[in-house]
């Protein structure tokens, strides 16, 4: 009986420095039985990666040309010869600058003549 007197009596010294160190964060833990086992897995479920999205694929729309007209000249404007311009004598001014003359257009020649 003595034994257990002693035994208890230790283990009381013992919890009681136990309890002096709660402060430092310690923890113990005592276990006393068997394995306890679980009718769920240990492991974690496996991940099942979802199907990948479905492609949809529209058929290109169908290529329309569309016609334009051919490009039509300012009626004022006299056509172009090589070599020559034409000066409007109402504006004062050649034709690249001036697009229409109230008057007619008379042409120059682009080249002074040579002098001698």
């Amino acid at each position: 009986m003595n034994r257990l007197k002693a035994f208890i009596a230790l283990a009381l010294i013992a919890s009681a420095g136990v309890t002096a160190n709660a402060y430092a964060w310690a923890r113990v833990g005592v276990w006393v039985g068997g394995p306890v086992y679980y009718p769920y897995p240990v492991a974690p479920a496996p991940y099942y990666y979802y199907p990948p999205p479905p492609v949809v694929v529209q058929p290109a729309a169908p290529v329309q040309y569309v016609e334009q007209g051919q490009p039509v000249a300012d009626p004022g404007a006299p056509a172009q010869q090589p070599g020559m311009w034409y000066y409007c004598d109402s504006a004062r001014a050649y034709y690249p600058y001036v697009k229409q003359c109230s008057g007619a257009w008379r042409p120059v020649p682009a080249t002074p003549p040579p002098s001698n």
